[in-house]
């Protein structure tokens, strides 16, 4: 089977600084650096975080002190990033889709990093034609159903909306909402935990995950964060998950879900600023490392 992306002018960043599997057919997780930043707004700049993350990845130490395993057990190959048409957002979609049915083909776990949300419909799209009847977790300070926004249906704006084209919704700290995507809601196939209600519940994280699919997808756009502890992304909102809550989310859904894919987007590096990039190679660490120990998460 051939690569589905194939850019021989081009030599990835290695993830982790580990020797990759031989081919991508030999791989356990495939990593898919997505530089895509056509739609967002207030602060540019997500095409640059790949780069940024893959090169904090070197800094960061293999061994998972909470699970004890080496992650680099996954068999982790880094794909080069996406060349694609900035000046035509529908063909970019397209291609990002293509890539993504290559990589899910081979029963890899994908793990898309973007960029900007705009990138997570067509990975869903993808992972839906190998897994239907999948949920989707988004992790979000920003609702993103929008129909439309500045005249692009595939606006960042709207990156859950076409998402639901594709598959059901559950989205969690979300802090920042629309009026006519709050008037929408009633006919959309999503479940909202608002980030200034869900805690009045001490099992909240719980009743995220009954929420969800026995297989879903996870999208973490990383203003779902609290901007205290992730201050680099286009659009900060007061609030939002700890790092520690974010895990504990994490570890419950991996631990009782199937979860086949996911992605991390709208990290938006701010020079001379290191910790933010390395928080997400970090949590890209966490994700390889749940999706290794899997249903074993739940005995823990």
């Amino acid at each position: 089977m051939s690569d589905p992306i194939d850019y021989a002018h081009l030599e990835p960043y290695v993830f982790g600084g580990v020797t990759p599997p031989a081919s991508i057919d030999d791989a356990g997780v495939v990593l898919l650096p997505i530089p895509f930043d056509r739609t967002t707004s207030y602060v540019p700049g997500t095409r640059y975080a790949p780069r940024e993350v893959l090169h904090a990845s070197s800094q960061t130490e293999l061994w998972d002190e909470e699970l004890e395993r080496d992650i680099s057990a996954a068999r982790i190959f880094t794909l080069p990033e996406m060349e694609l048409p900035y000046a035509d957002q529908g063909r970019a979609i397209a291609e990002i889709a293509r890539v993504a049915r290559g990589i899910v083909a081979r029963d890899a776990f994908l793990i898309g990093l973007g960029g900007e949300h705009s990138i997570t419909p067509p990975l869903v799209q993808a992972t839906v034609a190998r897994h239907p009847g999948l949920s989707v977790l988004q992790i979000d300070a920003h609702a993103d159903l929008r129909e439309s926004y500045l005249g692009s249906p595939h606006s960042h704006a709207c990156a859950m909306r076409r998402t639901l084209e594709f598959a059901r919704c559950t989205q969690v700290a979300i802090r920042s909402i629309s009026e006519p995507e709050a008037r929408a809601l009633p006919g959309l196939n999503t479940t909202i935990f608002y980030d200034t209600t869900m805690r009045r519940d001490p099992q909240w994280i719980d009743r995220v995950v009954d929420t969800l699919a026995d297989t879903v997808y996870v999208t973490i756009d990383c203003d779902g964060l609290d901007p205290a502890v992730m201050p680099a992304v286009g659009t900060p909102e007061p609030g939002g998950l700890s790092w520690h809550e974010l895990l504990a989310l994490l570890r419950a859904t991996f631990g009782r879900r199937a979860v086949v894919g996911c992605d991390v987007v709208e990290l938006c590096p701010i020079p001379g600023m290191v910790a933010p990039n390395l928080l997400v190679a970090r949590l890209l660490y966490k994700l390889v490392g749940y999706h290794l120990a899997g249903a074993a998460l739940a005995q823990g």
